[in-house]
């Protein structure tokens, strides 16, 4: 059986910056750390093969005993398995076999912050299926397979593009099985191996993995909240990437950005359009967020603009909805959608009816439920809010104008140690280089406002105690490993 092995240059890739954090942890313990945290991410699957301790130190001009103790740190905390004349594998340690001082947190308090979605609304949701299950007789006596979605969906989807003021037919849409999935299936017809797509910075992390495991190359222009909710765009820098940086597509969260909430004017939306159609760059615009405003409506969709006519627009049922109804869908124009069906059956057959019925069954008459889920959020907003102002007064942030998330700044350049240390304290935490290219983001860490407020107060408690051992270099003992 053949292992599948990660490369020392895809390693290092991952790891980022992981030595620059500002602690005093030993670079053996920083390291381990570092492969930890990408193992809890899943960037290092359970079963691949790690690059043997040479190959490594090499890459990371170390010495060879550094890396060496690092794998026996790993190996004795259970995150690697070895024998002999074979690579170490990457395995997840059983309960009972973690250090004691990794279960000091009671069972079921761990407050997991790394996901940024809300639960279901149950009652909404099973009525959804519900009458779903009721409307499936019409389609029992086909295959059941629709490549561009049922056609009460897509109806219904387009009402919803007219209604903010986006011209839009059913053949217009194409239904995916979330904006992930719509996600790839755009970069296989938009974007070759080997192409540059322009992103966000920072933006959200499966993007930055589609586009990697496609074989394309980000690049990434800032977006910057110190600029204020609305201004954070580097509309000048997209210009210069796209007119520099022979990039043919750009995939863009200019509504409630993930992670900083920030959403892009009026003006700037048409700015935008206009200097993606003159640079002849296909714009892709998540809208994944576009409900989920907090504190007023966002200006119609970017392809709306007078130079929108070629953009491209993403959107879902996870956030606003629900993460576990994996519908998504795709709006183009009609060559598009026509390509895409045709890329797509090397891919699957369509998704399936009973989450397109339940979709469209929700999305009918959405907006009590949206309005319900807005007014859970900004209660949760001013939770975290409150908590950060009390226990971490230090941090920044810009306090976007919607989404599920702050994008907090830390005086010191710790998110991986912070992120690695967590577990320990009772939180889960993705780190701020998770949402960035080549280890950026060390000072930022995102956090979600999703939680129950209990749980989210509890959280941030947890951060605050994490990160004062982080800052303090008091988790460095070799007897309390973080898991």
């Amino acid at each position: 059986m053949i292992t599948r092995a990660i490369g020392a240059g895809a390693l290092v890739r991952d790891l980022g910056n992981w030595q620059d954090t500002g602690d005093r942890r030993p670079a053996y313990r920083a390291l381990a750390d570092g492969i930890r945290l990408l193992v809890h991410d899943g960037r290092l699957p359970l079963g691949v093969a790690l690059p043997s301790e040479r190959e490594l130190a090499s890459a990371l001009s170390l010495s060879r005993t550094t890396v060496t103790a690092a794998y026996t740190a790993l190996r004795d905390a259970g995150y690697l398995r070895s024998r002999q004349g074979a690579r170490s594998t990457v395995a997840m340690p059983a309960e009972g076999d973690r250090p004691p001082s990794s279960r000091r947190v009671v069972e079921g308090a761990t407050v997991d912050l790394r996901n940024a979605s809300l639960a279901a609304p149950a009652s909404a949701i099973e009525a959804a299926y519900g009458a779903a299950l009721g409307s499936m007789s019409a389609y029992l006596g086909s295959h059941g397979m629709e490549p561009v979605g049922v056609a009460v969906l897509r109806d219904v989807i387009a009402r919803r593009y007219r209604d903010r003021g986006l011209p839009t037919t059913p053949d217009q849409i194409m239904v995916t099985s979330g904006a992930q999935h719509a996600m790839r299936l755009l970069l296989g017809v938009l974007a070759d191996p080997g192409d540059r797509v322009i992103v966000d910075h920072p933006t959200y992390p499966n993007a930055l993995e589609a586009i990697r495991r496609h074989g394309a190359r980000p690049v990434p222009v800032p977006v910057r909240p110190e600029d204020g909710p609305a201004g954070g765009w580097d509309l000048d820098g997209l210009a210069g990437a796209a007119r520099l940086a022979g990039a043919r597509t750009a995939f863009l969260v200019p509504d409630f950005h993930n992670p900083t909430g920030l959403c892009l004017d009026a003006d700037g939306r048409a700015e935008l359009a206009r200097i993606m159609r003159d640079a002849r760059v296909t714009l892709v615009v998540d809208e994944t967020m576009v409900d989920l405003w907090l504190d007023s409506p966002p200006p119609p969709p970017v392809a709306a603009t007078p130079f929108g006519g070629q953009v491209v627009t993403v959107g879902s049922t996870g956030k606003s909805l629900w993460g576990g109804l994996r519908v998504g869908w795709i709006r183009g124009d009609r060559d598009l959608i026509v390509r895409l069906t045709g890329a797509r059956a090397a891919v699957d057959l369509g998704t399936p009816v009973m989450e397109q019925l339940a979709a469209a069954h929700l999305l009918e008459d959405v907006e009590d439920l949206l309005d319900s889920r807005r007014r859970t959020l900004r209660e949760r907003r001013a939770v975290l809010v409150d908590a950060l102002a009390d226990l971490l007064p230090t941090w920044q942030y810009t306090l976007g104008q919607g989404g599920m998330s702050l994008w907090a700044r830390m005086p010191e350049p710790v998110s991986t140690a912070l992120a690695a240390t967590g577990p320990a304290h009772g939180v889960l935490l993705a780190a701020g280089p998770r949402f960035g290219v080549q280890g950026a983001f060390e000072r930022f860490v995102r956090l979600p406002y999703t939680q129950e407020p209990d749980a989210l107060r509890r959280g941030i408690e947890s951060v605050a105690a994490a990160y004062r051992a982080v800052a303090a270099g008091s988790d460095l003992d070799e007897s309390r490993i973080v898991v």
